[in-house]
């Protein structure tokens, strides 16, 4: 079911970009994987219950987990685009930023654990 949010079929202007409804569906169905790619005094002050917290200042697109797909997020969504860019450079596929990154998620009412 959400295979096809991390397709680079989809349609849209940016195929990578995951909106919020479908990121919050796939998060409360366990669909994916959040990588918080905000430094780790950010992420301790909430982040996405799940998330894993590797950060941008140290970001290797290897260490990405496998098995489901990813979803890069950071504060406001310049560093998990950047991410991303890393991630489809060293080949990674299954992998999307939301662009609207915790400031979105929380105006959007989203989950936050601490």
């Amino acid at each position: 079911m959400f295979s096809k949010l991390f397709s680079r079929s989809k349609s849209g202007p940016d195929p990578s970009v995951i909106g919020f409804d479908d990121f919050e569906e796939a998060v409360k169905a366990d669909a994916c994987v959040v990588v918080d790619v905000r430094e780790p005094h950010e992420f301790a002050s909430g982040h996405i219950p799940k998330a894993l917290n590797l950060p941008m200042s140290s970001f290797d697109a290897s260490q990405l987990p496998s098995g489901k797909p990813v979803v890069l997020i950071c504060q406001a969504g310049g560093r998990s685009r950047k991410a991303l860019n890393e991630a489809q450079v060293s080949g990674r596929d299954a992998v999307a930023h939301y662009a609207g990154g915790m400031n979105g998620w929380r105006m959007h009412g989203g989950d936050i654990a601490r």
